[in-house]
C-alpha cells in the first residue's frame, strides 16, 4: 500500500468490483488513488457467496435474462439500464477470465446453477461459494499490474470537497484519526450498500451508506431509497453474525419448513422456494409472526439433499455453520430475513453521472434504475463490473474536460470526538430501523421512525472520527429510506406496506427522487 498523495486525477472510493473494475479503465488515462477504508479484501463482495448471473450458456439467450431482471423489478425497471446490463454482462465476464478468474468448471465447460425467479440456468459461482472474493481477488490482482493505481487502506472518506458546484477532492480520516483532503479531478463512489442502517444484516460493517449519505449532501439526487431488499435466509443462531445463506441452496432444492416444521412456500408461489427474494421474505416474516414461540425461526431443510454434493458445493456455508454446531448436511437450519441489498441509491445515468459535476457512482451505491423495485438474483456483481467499467471509461473520457480545484491539504478539528454516543445513536438507528422500516411496513410506523431519527440528527456526536461520520452517514441514509417508504402509498417489489397493500401503478409506477427532504415520483 502506499502514502496518501495530495493529489490525483481519479478518485475511487471502495475497493469492490465496481471500484476495481471502473480503476482498471482509468488507469489508462492518469492517475488513479482507490480508497478502502479496512482492507481491500472488506466489501460487500467478498460477502457474495451465491454467484454472478450472465446468458452466457447454451440454452440461454440474453433477452431471456433481460426479461427475467424486468419481471423481477415490479414494474419499474429502466429498460435501457437492464439492457446494458445483459447485453454487455457477457464481455465482462470474458475480461474476468482472461484476468484469472476461476469460475466452478464441469470438464472444461463453465458450470451454469439456477437461482431464484431465473429462467434458465444462468448463474456463474467460483470455489463454490466464493464467487464475490473470486472476483475481487482477480480484479485486485489485474489492478495491482497497473502502476497508474496506487491503493490506500484504512483511510475513511469522511465527505466530499466542492468548489464553484463540482467536486474538487475528498476529506480523509487516517487510521489514527488525522484529517487530510486529497485534491482530484473527479471522484467515483462505489462504497456499496446501506445493511448496517438495520439491526439485522448480511452485510460488512463497511456497509454504512457513506456514498449515498456523502453524495446527498454534496447536492446529488438519491432515487428509490424505499427499495431495500431483505433476504430471506440469514443465519440466525444467537451470538452469531447474521451470516448469508445463499439462494442457491435453495436453487440446490432445500425446502423452507416453519416453526411447526411444515413446508409453506408451495401454498405461496408457483415457483416455491425459488420465488423471488420479496415473496419468500415476506412469507418467512408471516410465518414467523404467527407462531406462538418465545424466540420463533423458520428452517432450511437440505437433510434430503445428497450430503457428500452439498458439503463440496457449498464448502464455505458448510464450515461456517460448523462453527455454530450446525452441520447443514444432517440439521435444519434456522434462519431470518436480513437486511441485504439497496435497489435505490445515487440517481446516476447509464455511465454513472451525477448531477453534481465530476462527480460519479457505480454499484450498489448507484440506481440506475436496472434493479428496478426488487433486484434479480445474482445481478448485482454483475451490475458491479458493468457499470464499473462504463464509469471508468466516460470518466477516462471526460478528464480533460474538467477543471482542477485546489484544496486545503490538512485539515484540523477542534470538535471532540464522543464514541460511545455514536454507538449508542447507531443502535437506536438499527432497532427503528429494523421495527418500522423492515420486511413489512405501514405508515403509522413509518411516521413514528421519520420523528424519531430526525430527532437524532441534531443529537448525533461531531463528525470528527471514522465511527462519528458512519453514525451521521447512517442517520442520513436512514431518513432518506423512511422518508421515501412514507411517501410510496403503495406495495411493489421489496416495499410492501400493509396499509397499502396492491400496486397502484396510476400513482407510483415511477422512481421515487430526493434532493431535498422531499419526495416526488417520475
Amino acid at each position: 500500500m502506499q502514502q496518501v498523495p495530495a493529489e490525483t486525477d481519479f478518485i475511487v472510493v471502495g475497493a469492490g468490483v465496481a471500484g476495481l473494475r471502473a480503476a482498471v479503465a482509468l488507469a489508462e488515462a492518469g492517475r488513479v488513488l482507490v480508497l478502502a477504508k479496512q482492507e481491500l479484501t472488506e466489501s460487500a463482495t467478498l460477502f457474495a457467496v451465491g454467484g454472478v448471473a450472465v446468458a452466457l450458456s447454451d440454452e440461454d439467450e440474453i433477452g431471456l435474462h433481460l426479461q427475467d431482471t424486468i419481471d423481477a423489478g415490479d414494474g419499474i425497471v429502466n429498460p435501457d439500464a437492464a439492457r446494458v446490463l445483459v447485453e454487455e454482462g457477457p464481455e465482462r465476464i470474458h475480461e474476468l477470465l482472461e484476468w484469472g478468474t476461476q469460475f466452478d468448471r464441469t470438464g472444461s465447460k463453465l458450470t451454469f446453477t439456477r437461482e431464484g425467479a431465473h429462467s434458465r440456468s444462468r448463474i456463474l459461482h467460483a470455489h463454490g461459494d466464493s464467487t464475490g472474493r473470486e472476483m475481487g481477488r482477480a480484479l485486485a490482482a489485474k489492478a495491482m499490474t497497473l502502476p497508474n493505481i496506487s491503493f490506500c487502506e484504512f483511510e475513511f472518506t469522511a465527505d466530499l470537497i466542492l468548489k464553484d458546484g463540482s467536486v474538487a477532492g475528498v476529506e480523509l480520516i487516517a487510521e489514527g484519526g488525522k484529517r487530510h483532503n486529497v485534491q482530484a479531478s473527479s471522484i467515483l463512489l462505489a462504497t456499496g450498500g446501506a445493511g448496517q442502517v438495520f439491526r439485522d444484516t448480511t452485510n460488512p460493517s463497511v456497509a454504512t451508506a457513506d456514498g449515498v449519505a456523502m453524495a446527498y449532501r454534496a447536492g446529488a439526487v438519491v432515487s428509490d431509497m424505499e427499495f431495500v431488499q431483505f433476504h430471506p435466509t440469514a443465519l440466525y443462531v444467537p451470538g452469531a453474525p447474521r451470516f448469508l445463506l445463499s439462494e442457491a441452496l435453495r436453487g440446490e432444492g432445500a425446502y423452507l419448513l416453519n416453526p411447526d416444521l411444515q413446508r409453506f412456500m408451495p401454498a405461496i408461489h408457483p415457483m416455491a422456494e425459488l420465488a423471488p427474494r420479496d415473496v419468500v421474505a415476506r412469507a418467512i416474516a408471516s410465518e414467523i409472526s404467527r407462531s406462538t414461540a418465545t424466540d420463533p425461526v423458520v428452517y432450511l431443510d437440505m437433510r434430503h439433499l445428497e450430503s457428500t454434493h452439498i458439503g463440496k458445493r457449498f464448502p464455505r456455508i458448510y464450515s461456517t455453520c460448523l462453527q455454530y454446531k450446525i452441520d447443514i448436511t444432517k440439521d435444519l437450519v434456522p434462519i431470518r430475513p436480513a437486511a441485504h441489498y439497496l435497489m435505490g441509491g445515487v440517481k446516476t445515468d447509464l455511465y454513472g453521472h451525477t448531477n453534481v459535476r465530476g462527480l460519479y457512482a457505480a454499484g450498489e451505491t448507484a440506481c440506475t434504475g436496472v434493479h428496478g423495485a426488487n433486484r434479480l438474483a445474482s445481478n448485482s456483481l454483475l451490475e458491479g463490473v458493468v457499470y464499473g467499467a462504463r464509469a471508468g471509461e466516460c470518466m477516462r473520457e471526460e478528464l480533460q474536460s474538467l477543471t482542477r480545484n485546489t484544496v486545503e491539504r490538512d485539515v484540523e478539528s477542534n470538535a471532540k470526538d464522543d464514541p460511545e454516543k455514536a454507538e449508542q445513536a447507531i443502535r437506536v438507528i438499527q432497532n427503528v430501523m429494523w421495527r418500522y422500516a423492515g420486511v413489512v411496513r405501514d405508515g403509522a410506523g413509518l411516521q413514528e421512525a421519520i420523528v424519531m431519527i430526525s430527532a437524532l440528527r441534531d443529537r448525533l456526536p461531531a463528525p470528527v472520527s471514522r465511527r462519528s461520520c458512519e453514525a451521521r452517514n447512517i442517520q442520513q441514509a436512514a431518513s432518506l429510506i423512511v422518508r421515501s417508504a412514507m411517501a410510496r402509498k403503495e406495495s411493489r417489489g421489496a416495499h410492501f406496506r400493509t396499509d397499502f397493500p396492491v400496486h397502484d401503478d396510476a400513482n407510483f409506477r415511477k422512481h421515487s427522487v430526493m434532493q431535498t427532504e422531499k419526495v416526488s415520483f417520475e
